[in-house]
């Protein structure tokens, strides 16, 4: 080391420059609240910080934690040893192998959901993504895809945007697992699934998902996650996972940031 270099180290003290690195980002994450205050993503009050809740806002989100169905992701009322298999999921085993959400479908997790679907109110994605990684962790862990639940071209041009892609593209950020937008496409087109029983549902969707040629490749004794905003009935994830079944995945799971979580429901 030159003298003149050892004169400077001894003038500047280690951890230094990492301290006013740290102090000009405080400054400039409180500059940036005062041009653009952080709001609820809900309420709209005044928060802490961006891409947030309020306090009050966050304790109405009926957040899904164990115990759950191995299968179906659902609460239950209590737990045991070993994996736990919900009623409705012994009666009617789904087509993929385990699905997870972050809440339960109503209140303001509901109001989020349909703001970004309806509303494109797109920084919500990002809350929706963090908590979605959190409830899927177990299933993250060894997953190779993500596969977002796709829509015919003709609804992605009215619409500009697919909720489920940009939700998987979130969450391929945070984890690391590779994000496949064209893997798996909506072959025909569908009536809404809006006021459907189940039985209508089933029937609406079915064969209306296939994996593209490429995609074969690239699901082909893979572990797939799917990915979309919410599972109602289970209809929609269903006839993408028998696709991607189809098309050779290895394992198929399901990651949402919702459902309709009531256990005595046998529609899921």
């Amino acid at each position: 080391m030159t003298e003149e270099a050892a004169d400077t180290d001894r003038r500047v003290p280690r951890g230094w420059l990492a301290g006013v690195r740290r102090n000009l980002g405080a400054a400039f994450s409180g500059l940036g609240n005062v041009v653009a205050p952080a709001l609820c993503l809900s309420c709209h009050d005044r928060t802490a910080s961006h891409d947030a809740l309020c306090a009050g806002c966050w304790q109405q989100v009926a957040f899904i934690t164990p115990p759950l169905c191995h299968r179906l992701g659902l609460p239950l009322p209590f737990g045991g040893d070993g994996l736990q298999i919900s009623a409705a999921a012994a009666a009617d085993p789904p087509p993929y192998d385990r699905a997870r959400a972050a809440a339960a479908f109503g209140g303001v997790a509901r109001e989020l959901i349909h703001d970004f679907k309806y509303s494109d109110r797109h920084e919500v994605r990002r809350l929706l993504a963090h908590w979605m990684v959190r409830a899927g962790s177990e299933i993250l862990v060894d997953a190779d895809i993500l596969v977002p639940v796709p829509m015919t071209r003709w609804r992605l041009v009215r619409r500009q945007f697919n909720q489920a892609a940009l939700l998987a593209r979130e969450i391929s950020r945070s984890s690391g697992v590779r994000f496949d937008p064209s893997a798996l496409v909506k072959t025909k087109r569908t009536p809404t699934q809006v006021g459907s029983s189940a039985a209508q549902r089933v029937a609406n969707v079915a064969g209306a998902f296939a994996v593209t040629a490429a995609g074969r490749r690239r699901v082909a004794g893979r572990n797939v996650i799917l990915i979309d905003d919410v599972i109602t009935t289970g209809a929609t994830v269903g006839a993408c996972a028998r696709a991607l079944r189809a098309a050779g995945a290895q394992r198929v799971d399901v990651l949402v940031a919702a459902m309709v979580a009531d256990p005595r429901r046998v529609d899921l």
